[in-house]
């Protein structure tokens, strides 16, 4: 059982979603505005987000970005955009995980379930530190410094970063990624993982061409390296 915050603004969306969501067990917190959403992210630290983005008072996506800097709760985004683009946009505003509109109440219940394994599933296994040369990964407190300085990171960087981090010097196909960080393999959407990787690389100071930490093994995938 699982406290999901669904912010919805369309009453029979967010009527059918609470049913099927309260019929699997969870308890369910719907609002229709992203203020409302905020307060309650802050004051009742729920398991996981549903975020609708077409809400009547902030956009959706500010609305996650404002959400990121205050909680680094799970987010699945709900959406009716479909191209490339904005779901770019969407994984770099901090989302976990999407679904596009329109969806049914077993297709939102698995991803749930599967972005709820992976959070407690971190949080359980993980070690207390990794260091990689100056790059230091604190998984149970979901931190990362660089040289004594807190990285900033989205929760997918994060686990992206551990993930790698915790087998240094092996290179891990994007597939592996896919299965493993985001707990499913969603054919077609490898590209999700160049994209992450190459955020990573901004914020580690360094670029494809001259990489330090992250390295691509051309054909097969991408390897943590320590620069030292």
């Amino acid at each position: 059982m699982a406290l999901i915050l669904l912010v919805e603004d369309d009453r029979n969306i967010a009527a059918a979603l609470t049913r099927a969501l309260t019929d699997a067990g969870h308890v369910v917190r719907p609002v229709g505005q992203a203020a409302q959403a905020l307060k309650i992210v802050t004051q009742e630290r729920p398991d996981l987000v549903i975020l609708d983005l077409g809400l009547p008072d902030i956009d959706g996506t500010d609305a996650l970005r404002m959400m990121r800097t205050v909680s680094d709760v799970p987010v699945i985004v709900a959406t009716a955009r479909r191209s490339e683009a904005d779901i770019i946009a969407l994984l770099s505003a901090g989302a976990d995980d999407y679904v596009t509109k329109p969806f049914s109440g077993g297709h939102i219940l698995a991803r749930i379930s599967a972005v709820l394994r992976r959070a407690r599933t971190t949080t359980e296994q993980a070690p207390n530190a990794i260091t990689v040369g100056e790059l230091v990964i604190k998984p149970r407190q979901r931190r990362a410094e660089l040289r004594g300085e807190p990285l900033q990171l989205t929760r997918r960087e994060f686990d992206v970063l551990a993930y790698l981090a915790e087998r240094v010097g092996q290179v891990i196909s994007r597939r592996e990624l896919m299965n493993q960080v985001w707990n499913q393999a969603r054919i077609g959407e490898e590209q999700t993982i160049d994209v992450h990787i190459s955020w990573l690389r901004r914020k580690l100071g360094e670029t494809a061409a001259k990489p330090r930490f992250l390295h691509t093994v051309r054909g097969v995938g991408v390897m943590m390296v320590d620069p030292q």
